[in-house]
């Protein structure tokens, strides 16, 4: 069913559920990461570091490559290292390009604030310099010799993502008003649908050269965290606006249309899997 060789470059968090997924279901998956000990045993480890100008070795050919990378810092010299050069370096790594470039982005680059839909087709004209430099990246990405895909990703929580939980538990809530919306997807989708757009490939079907992916239902943060303190039996002790970008909402109709069905389609479903 699949291609010889899918590498996944950033294979952290979401590259290794993806590289599971993917060995799971038949193809020969590589993952580059510093540090390669993490990586499970189905896949197989390259060690480099994506951030500095001699950190990724030359690559062996692949089919597809997905790249996910996550910086560690918001600095802009840190985000321009890892999603606008550590893109070129790989590509440049290679023998030759890929049949497909995936590239994880961000609805970051999203400005709009006043609780508006926002889809493929709105403006992205990021107001921040992190902003910026991933839509530097999706460029980038576009400019490659080969077809690129860019998928942008709301907020993602899962396992392991525990910091607004944490607040909760703290007694810490969101202001009823002003209405902030938040978006979000679960760690287990932005997996899933990596998968599901390079099945779609991989059967000749027709890809877009953008996705929003987030999940069915936008939602004041105040309501979230409401809902999360009832689950967890945990008492207000303060109001504390919790601002994480505009607020707006993620339509998610076209991975939708292209087939896609969501294991969490709202924060309830996503959150009582962590509860």
């Amino acid at each position: 069913m699949y291609p010889t060789r899918i590498l996944i470059a950033g294979c952290g968090d979401i590259g290794t559920a993806l590289g599971l997924r993917l060995t799971a279901e038949g193809a020969e998956v590589l993952g580059l990461r510093r540090t390669i000990n993490q990586l499970p045993a189905p896949i197989q480890p390259i060690a480099a570091d994506l951030s500095v100008a001699d950190g990724v070795p030359p690559l062996p050919a692949c089919d597809y490559l997905v790249y996910c990378a996550a910086a560690k810092s918001r600095d802009p010299d840190t985000y321009r290292a890892v999603y606008v050069d550590g893109l070129r370096r790989v590509l440049a790594a290679l023998p030759e390009p890929p049949r497909r470039l995936f590239l994880t982005g961000s609805t970051g680059v999203y400005a709009q604030s006043d609780h508006q839909w926002v889809d493929e087709f709105s403006p992205a004209e990021p107001d921040s310099p992190t902003g910026r430099i991933l839509l530097e990246s999706e460029q980038a990405a576009q400019a490659a010799d080969c077809p690129a895909t860019v998928v942008r990703f709301s907020g993602i929580y899962g396992p392991g993502r525990h910091h607004l939980l944490s607040q909760v538990r703290a007694g810490i809530q969101a202001p009823a008003t002003p209405i902030h919306y938040s978006n979000r997807i679960h760690r287990d989708d932005c997996a899933g649908i990596l998968a599901h757009l390079i099945r779609l490939d991989h059967r000749g079907e027709r890809l877009a050269p953008l996705y929003l992916a987030s999940d069915d239902a936008p939602t004041p943060i105040h309501e979230v965290m409401t809902w999360l303190a009832r689950q967890m039996g945990c008492e207000r002790k303060e109001t504390q606006a919790v601002r994480h970008g505009g607020s707006k909402r993620c339509r998610n109709a076209r991975i939708k249309a292209s087939g896609y069905r969501f294991i969490h389609a709202d924060f309830r479903s996503g959150y009582a899997a962590e509860l």
